[in-house]
């Protein structure tokens, strides 16, 4: 690597907050240097890992909007089943325990896995890929994804797993990043490139295609709430 590119990469490291402990880990990666912005997106949010991470996605605060309105829009009980893909910290697996719900959170990040463990100790956490559940049909009663789907590659293969472990009329709540979020600080560039924006028709186009009914999808101050049943 040359000390310009090194450079380049340490000023890029810090607009994200992040430090010596990831430039020695994109440095034992051995990856080249244009798989930079792809490496970082992981760290940061793709796959989060290092100890900003787990610091960031351990924090009561972390998108506590998408939280929310995933919660609100789940209505979940003591009946209830939840499982959430991309888990991160495990603050709504938490949340959701306490409504009486049982919880199950899957996440493709050792470090994130970690973190829900001890955010949420009554919930069962795993890692694992949101488009390969290793679950059986109908396990679940509602499915969410907070802040996840914008980095799916193949939403439609994720959304017919989710219905897949779905009972009958079982819920799903995705909240996701909608594009005029594009280049601020929810979706910041370089990162953004790498992601995917829907408008809120193709957002529902998806869920539709995947067989889900009862498709709802609501703006909501940037973000993009999708509901449907199985």
């Amino acid at each position: 690597m040359s000390e310009a590119a090194e450079d380049q990469h340490r000023r890029m490291l810090e607009a994200f907050g992040l430090g010596t402990e990831d430039l020695a880990a994109w440095r034992a990666s051995s990856l080249p240097d244009d798989a930079f912005v792809g490496w970082l997106t992981d760290r940061v949010a793709r796959r989060p890992s290092g100890s900003r991470a787990r610091e960031v996605y351990g924090a009561e605060d972390v998108h506590d909007f998408a939280r929310r309105a995933i919660l609100d829009a789940l209505e979940l009980g003591p009946a209830d089943h939840l499982l959430e893909l991309g888990c991160g910290g495990g603050l709504l697996l938490r949340d959701a325990l306490r409504t009486g719900a049982r919880a199950t959170g899957l996440d493709h990040s050792q470090d994130m896995v970690d973190v829900a463990r001890v955010r949420a100790p009554g919930a069962e956490v795993m890692l694992g890929e949101a488009n390969r559940l290793p679950f059986a049909d109908g396990t679940f009663t509602a499915v969410a994804m907070a802040v996840v789907f914008f980095f799916l590659d193949d939403p439609i293969r994720v959304l017919e797993e989710c219905r897949r472990v779905l009972r009958p009329s079982g819920r799903l709540a995705v909240y996701t990043t909608g594009p005029e979020l594009r280049g601020t600080p929810a979706a910041p560039e370089p990162l953004a490139s790498l992601g995917h924006f829907y408008t809120l028709q193709e957002l529902g186009e998806l869920a539709d295609r995947a067989g889900l009914r009862d498709t709802a999808v609501r703006a909501d101050n940037g973000g993009q709430l999708l509901t449907a049943r199985t």
